[in-house]
């Protein structure tokens, strides 16, 4: 198993008490999505979660930045989820729910539900 296979599989078990959370393989990572709203990112083992201007405030004063793969800013509303929240999987579902709250819809096909 790939490093980054484990990280994901750490991250959905911490997100298992969100009923509806699929991930599928995207951006050389995995994107996260609750029912159709794309919410998270799985990249480089790091996790990334949806922002708004009021939401990413909070990431910004944990000193977290963006999604940036390479160096390069890609995604500007996806943020890096601090080490400390990851690792509360209550915490992280909150985090989570509010991530998904920002409506991050990606257009295309319905992510399937990745099989553990």
């Amino acid at each position: 198993m790939k490093k980054e296979d484990s990280y994901r599989d750490f991250v959905l078990d911490q997100l298992r008490s969100l009923e509806g959370v699929t991930c599928r393989a995207m951006f050389g990572g995995y994107g996260l999505y609750l029912g159709a709203d794309f919410f998270g990112i799985v990249y480089d083992g790091r996790l990334y979660f949806k922002t708004d201007e009021t939401t990413r405030l909070e990431y910004r004063d944990r000193g977290m930045g963006p999604f940036a793969p390479g160096g390069e800013v890609v995604l500007k509303s996806y943020y890096e989820v601090p080490e400390d929240i990851v690792e509360d999987d209550e915490e992280l579902v909150s985090w989570a729910r509010e991530a998904a709250a920002r409506k991050g819809k990606m257009k295309g096909r319905a992510p399937a539900r990745m099989k553990r």
